[in-house]
């Protein structure tokens, strides 16, 4: 186990450096290593706040909207922009909106407002049903990683 742990963090210093050799032009990645859609969108429009309120996503509307740190957020209540306004780090995705299980891996793939978890009041997606059942498997231990990881890759393009 010790000996895959290296081999994936070996890789994972190997694609830093080569994405930090080419994946610096302009337009790779999302502002700020965001997942923002083509109009800067978070969330692919859904309202970050009711994850936490009403333990389910909800989509947003573009007539409650906030921006934080580049990128746009719908809401679907003024109430919920007001909430997110007064704690956006509160609510905002984890990694940026990407796949928690990807970003543990090293790599930044879309993450799927559908299939999220909030685990230590913090909001995580998954790009798919496998990777969210396979982030499941071991949660602190992902997210360990994914922590370690995310300074690394979150500026580089995202993942194919």
């Amino acid at each position: 186990m010790a000996d895959l742990q290296l081999r994936r963090r070996e890789l994972l210093v190997l694609m830093a450096a080569a994405g930090i050799a080419v994946g610096t032009d302009a337009g790779a990645a999302s502002p700020q290593g965001l997942n923002a859609d083509a109009d800067g969108v978070m969330l692919r429009g859904y309202d970050p706040v009711a994850y936490f309120i009403e333990g389910a996503p909800v989509e947003g509307s573009a007539a409650f909207t906030a921006e934080h740190d580049g990128a746009a957020y719908h809401f679907a209540s003024a109430a919920n922009r007001e909430r997110f306004l007064a704690d956006p780090a509160r609510y905002v995705p984890a990694y940026g909106g990407y796949c928690a299980l990807g970003t543990a891996m090293g790599r930044k793939f879309d993450g799927d407002p559908q299939l999220w978890r909030i685990v230590e009041d913090r909001l995580f997606l998954n790009v798919n049903a496998g990777a969210q059942d396979r982030w499941l498997s071991d949660t602190s231990g992902f997210i360990a990683s994914a922590d370690n990881n995310w300074p690394l890759i979150s500026e580089l393009a995202d993942a194919d």
